[in-house]
């Protein structure tokens, strides 16, 4: 091993501009922020939505209506989903762990069931909610309804 032949380790050097180490280095004096200012301060944060003093848009865009803090989100899913379901991998019951699985709804989420579309498999379903219409087509198709 000889003075010349010597290499820094893989990896252990920064092929980057140094910032702030002297006006030698291309990078020094103001250190690339500019002058004066916030900015060109240490400890410089901007608050989420600043636009430089401009009105932020959160503040801008109008708002209307009501939303109540203890609303209730369902994710809504309709009978000819639940009979796509069935007729597919032949099931005879329909529960939350059913529809996470096949991707229909997260495990987190509040099932409402709707009448949309036609049952016509004999399925028994559990959810959160119903709506009246889904709940008389799944009897009539011989099905039964319970709620989480």
């Amino acid at each position: 091993m000889k003075l010349h032949t010597l290499q820094p380790a893989e990896g252990s050097t920064k092929n980057r501009k140094r910032i702030g180490r002297g006006t030698g280095s291309g990078r020094g004096g103001t250190s690339t922020r500019g002058h004066k200012g916030a900015k060109s301060r240490s400890g410089y944060k901007t608050k989420l939505g600043f636009e430089g003093g401009q009105m932020p848009l959160q503040r801008r865009v109008p708002k209307f209506g009501f939303k109540s803090l203890n609303r209730v989100e369902f994710k809504p899913v309709n009978l000819d989903t639940l009979q796509s379901l069935a007729t597919t991998y032949n099931l005879e019951s329909i529960d939350m762990d059913t529809m996470v699985s096949h991707g229909i709804a997260s495990k987190n989420d509040k099932i409402k069931i709707l009448g949309g579309g036609e049952l016509s498999s004999k399925v028994s379903v559990t959810a959160h909610s119903f709506s009246s219409s889904a709940v008389a087509a799944i009897e009539k198709a011989g099905g039964s309804v319970n709620k989480i």
